[in-house]
């Protein structure tokens, strides 16, 4: 007897994450420019047909990765386990110092000069951010409901954003480090 040939639907499924992880990476290794839809068809090891199947235009296919990065980052955060501030702290932080943020900057970048991409890119973050800073605010345990809290776990992500930036060019852990250990110390002070 031979062997079990996966249903279509599950082989087309996993065409579709293999395209949606290599525009990631593509775009985490190559930026824009060099993030083609025959790029990531190669790095993934179909087709430019089979890729042009599940993601008619070169938009489509990238702000499907970012959307494919949102929900990663969200489903990182979702399985840490409860800790303490300064383990969420690093936890937030190490997200925006990874492959998956270097592939969302370079959409950002690209979309700031590309006007069919903006809309998109921009309603995508948008949503990311609400849904970042709605399970931030949860592994903090902060009640904003009081005055200034709201501010300060945007704070956070922002600061966090910065220090990915940040990472970008040098290698930043040393600092990365101090600067995670007194944001602890801050939200400790401002949310207790």
């Amino acid at each position: 007897m031979g062997a079990v040939t996966p249903p279509k639907q599950d082989r087309s499924r996993a065409t579709r994450q293999r395209l949606l992880a290599s525009a990631v990476a593509c775009l985490a290794e190559r930026g824009w420019a060099g993030s083609t839809v025959s790029v990531v068809a190669e790095h993934a090891g179909v087709s430019r047909g089979a890729a042009q199947h599940h993601f008619p235009t070169r938009e489509d296919l990238f702000t499907g990765a970012v959307e494919y990065v949102a929900e990663e980052r969200s489903a990182a955060l979702r399985a840490l386990p409860v800790q303490g501030r300064a383990e969420v702290v690093a936890a937030l932080v190490d997200l925006y110092t990874g492959p998956l943020f270097r592939a969302a900057l370079q959409l950002w970048v690209a979309a700031s000069n590309e006007a069919q991409l903006r809309p998109r890119v921009t309603e995508l973050e948008a949503r990311v951010g609400r849904e970042t800073h709605r399970i931030a605010v949860e592994l903090l345990r902060a009640d904003e409901t009081r005055p200034g809290v709201r501010e300060t776990v945007q704070g956070l992500l922002d600061m966090a954003r910065g220090l990915g930036l940040a990472n970008l060019l040098t290698d930043d852990t040393a600092r990365r480090g101090r600067v995670v250990e007194q944001w602890a110390a801050l939200l400790d002070d401002v949310l207790d």
